[in-house]
């Protein structure tokens, strides 16, 4: 039996241990995880970007599957090679559902602002983490952002709020959590909703997404 192959894209800065806890048949998937590689330069188009990720896809017709800004890139991976179904999680279908806040930081350039030395150099700076739940973070940051060249945050951060996607392409299915603190659920239209899931739901709220993947999956046009 030929198995579907699965395409996953991570987060901004994410590594692919952040599906380690996604499991699907293996009888009837196959699960490809795909690494971020690095922008050519900081003002690579996130077109020829998208196309640069898509030479990694071997198969024909894949699903794609992509976690927040892998949610985006993986909606713009799509207008470049034919697929069966894109779903992304914890992410937004078009620039209108980016909360005012990142919408402000946008008008404002003050993402410039961001402390992408802090991301870059973890393990430098986490003994200025005093409370316990800045140290778990500071410890999940060390196990799962793994991507801290410089000029890919930079990068990855201004696409974010400057994607130009205005309109909702017809094909996406949407995963979102109700309690996502990044990307607020009140923006969000149109999304499959996982009660109590945060921005980071991919990780402990797996086998809920897991089990609205394997029904997705089976559901192909």
């Amino acid at each position: 039996m030929t198995k579907i192959p699965i395409y996953f894209v991570p987060g901004l800065a994410a590594n692919t241990k952040i599906f380690e806890h996604i499991s699907l048949p293996e009888e009837h998937f196959e699960l490809i995880f795909l690494d971020w590689i690095l922008p050519a330069n900081a003002n690579e188009p996130i077109q020829d970007y998208a196309q640069r990720m898509c030479k990694k896809i071997q198969h024909e017709n894949p699903i794609l599957v992509g976690v927040s800004f892998g949610g985006i890139m993986v909606q713009e991976m799509s207008k470049h090679i034919s697929f069966n179904k894109v779903i992304i999680i914890s992410s937004i279908k078009n620039n209108q559902e980016l909360p005012n806040r990142l919408k402000l930081a946008q008008i404002t350039k003050a993402y410039k602002l961001f402390p992408s030395k802090i991301i870059s150099n973890i393990e430098k700076y986490e003994q200025y983490f005093f409370s316990d739940y800045l140290k778990k973070r500071a410890e999940l940051y060390k196990i799962y952002l793994s991507v801290r060249d410089k000029t890919y945050l930079q990068w990855a951060i201004f696409n974010v709020l400057h994607w130009a996607q205005s309109e909702t392409l017809p094909y996406i299915t949407h995963i979102h959590g109700d309690n996502d603190e990044i990307f607020p659920l009140k923006n969000i239209k149109g999304a499959q909703i996982i009660e109590q899931g945060t921005h980071i739901m991919i990780l402990n709220k797996a086998k809920t997404i897991s089990k609205i993947l394997e029904t997705e999956c089976f559901l192909l046009n």
